[in-house]
């Protein structure tokens, strides 16, 4: 169950609609359920509709004109409350709507339960799943009532009747969420043949400006330089800048004016104070290349910086992860300008989704997550070419990122953001699985020759034995055996490049072992193969490390339970 609830300063009018015939003469049988005394006249069951509808709106303003000859009447003075429930609940009869109704103004202030002096209001039924309650805010003392926060009391007391009354209980918010398009918006998009609202496509299109800039300054460049998009951009005396507001091409009110929309009013996120703060704290080291060196391959350095967040959310410290999920956004925010267009659909779908589950109310430690925000900006000159694999592994660990957001939200009862994430994460699988069917095929089609294979499948069985068999019976198999390989012609050691790709991440839960480890293979591979002399060090330092027979019999009494420093950290997929 859901409320609705604003101001107004005309009681007449809005009884008039509330008994009237509806924008669609959806109003059907409207009538009384409830009222301040239980005895307010019901122009609904009366045979003189229009006189009882006038005392109504009289009894309903005597206090308002009372307070109004001692100039203390509200110029806002009406309380107007729509409560609807959800299309699965069971039809409500009167009285429960009634007892509802007595709820929501003792809740909200309007009417206190065992005041007397509590403002007049009256509860209109027209419709079999909702109520309207209509007050006005003088009481009888002829002081204003005292309503403060009233939506979110009104929302805490529904909670509460929804178990009460064994109703659907909706998923609620904690009041960072973007404004929701009006009932007006929507019809407007409709009419003009678009499935979204224009503050929705606006709200976009500033969030893909952020997601590739690497300052404000440039954020505001990049929106100038927006096809269908106007930019006002207001300054403070001293010249800099203060904020801005954006309005889409065609989209003007009655006078033909465009209609524009602050970034604070896109979404809470989108002020231009909070940009500023983002955009500071990039990490320039991740967006340019140092001279004389090779560039590293922007996928990488994204991937590995995403896969990283998982376990900055498996830590104790809330603000640095809502960071990384926040980063993470602008991630999925980024993508639809930079895979092929065949894959932009889903994208787009899994980032506007996701972008619920960006805020919070944890404040952000944008600091920490500057290594991700600079990687990301590092994509935009990288556009998706060749075999694709390398959208396909970023793709592939933001579905760990994602399922793991889902479960940090869930955890602290952030019910809206932790729904956003997992339905986000359905347009992401469905993009995976796109965008890696062309890759994981043209590395199947090089599969090594047969005792090359067999070979790997022995090494498979050495360093992940628990997990061998489900690799091998993989369609992917194929793939992760050319994978190796190349590896291989790179200088790298098979076997050794199969236990760190093992070691990274548990592959417990994993949608295939076999694709997981392609990826890693594969992007294990882009490294420089170490030296001889690295490995010996490697292996000096190990034999170091390991206990001798000796020292783990004096250790057993102690540590009857020994653990491999070797030992990976567990993330189980979800």
């Amino acid at each position: 169950m859901i409320a609705k609830i604003s101001s107004g300063k005309d009681t007449a009018g809005l009884i008039r609609y509330l008994y009237g015939p509806g924008r669609a003469n959806e109003h059907t049988d409207p009538h009384l359920v409830a009222s301040w005394d239980g005895f307010a006249p019901d122009p609904g069951r009366s045979n003189d509709f229009n006189a009882t509808r006038k005392l109504l709106v009289a009894d309903l303003d005597l206090r308002v004109h009372q307070a109004g000859r001692l100039g203390r009447a509200p110029k806002q003075h009406v309380w107007h409350c729509s409560l609807r429930a959800s299309p699965e609940d069971r039809p409500l009869s009167d009285d429960e709507w009634a007892t509802i109704a007595c709820r929501i103004v003792a809740a909200t202030g309007i009417a206190p339960e065992g005041d007397r002096d509590g403002c007049r209001w009256v509860a209109v039924r027209h419709a079999e799943d909702h109520i309207h309650i209509a007050a006005t805010k003088v009481r009888g003392d002829l002081r204003t009532a005292r309503h403060w926060n009233d939506y979110l009391t009104a929302d805490k007391e529904l909670a509460a009747i929804e178990k009460d009354y064994g109703l659907q209980q909706v998923i609620r918010g904690d009041r960072t969420a973007a404004k929701r398009p009006t009932r007006a918006e929507q019809e407007k998009a409709h009419r003009t043949g678009h499935q979204r609202t224009a503050r929705e496509r606006l709200r976009s299109t500033v969030r893909t400006a952020v997601s590739v800039a690497t300052s404000s300054e440039e954020f505001l460049d990049i929106l100038a330089r927006t096809d269908s998009v106007h930019v006002d951009i207001q300054y403070f005396p001293s010249g800099d800048v203060r904020g801005y507001k954006v309005a889409l091409s065609g989209d003007t009110n009655a006078g033909g004016d465009p209609i524009w929309h602050s970034g604070s009013k896109l979404a809470p996120d989108l002020s231009f104070p909070k940009i500023r703060e983002r955009l500071t704290d990039l990490d320039p080291t991740t967006t340019t290349a140092p001279e004389n060196h090779r560039r590293p391959n922007p996928w990488h350095q994204a991937t590995a910086a995403a896969e990283r967040i998982p376990t900055r959310l498996a830590q104790s410290d809330d603000a640095p992860a809502q960071a990384h999920i926040a980063a993470f956004g602008e991630a999925l925010d980024a993508l639809p300008l930079l895979a092929p267009k065949d894959l932009r659909p889903q994208l787009q779908q899994a980032a506007n989704t996701f972008e619920r589950a960006t805020r919070s109310r944890i404040r952000a430690q944008q600091d920490q997550a500057r290594a991700l925000r600079g990687a990301i900006r590092a994509l935009r000159t990288t556009s998706v070419t060749g075999d694709g694999s390398g959208l396909a592994m970023l793709l592939d660990v933001a579905l760990l990122v994602v399922t793991a957001a889902a479960h940090w939200h869930q955890l602290r009862q952030h019910d809206q953001q932790a729904t956003a994430a997992r339905q986000a994460l359905i347009h992401l699988r469905t993009a995976y699985e796109e965008a890696a069917a062309a890759p994981l095929a043209a590395l199947a089609q090089r599969k090594p020759p047969q005792r090359l294979v067999e070979r790997l499948a022995r090494q498979l069985h050495r360093v992940v034995p628990a997990y061998a068999e489900q690799v091998l019976s993989d369609p992917a198999w194929d793939a992760l055996a050319t994978a190796l390989i190349d590896a291989e012609h790179s200088g790298h050691v098979p076997e050794r490049i199969l236990q760190q790709a093992a070691n990274e991440r548990a592959l417990d839960d994993a949608r295939s072992s076999a694709q997981v480890l392609v990826w890693r293979v594969h992007r294990l591979a882009e490294r420089s193969a170490p030296s001889a002399r690295a490995l010996a060090a490697q292996a000096r330092s190990s034999i170091q490390k390991v206990p001798s027979g000796q020292q783990l019999l004096e250790q057993g009494s102690a540590s009857p339970q020994l653990r491999s420093p070797a030992e990976p950290t567990r993330i189980r997929r979800r």
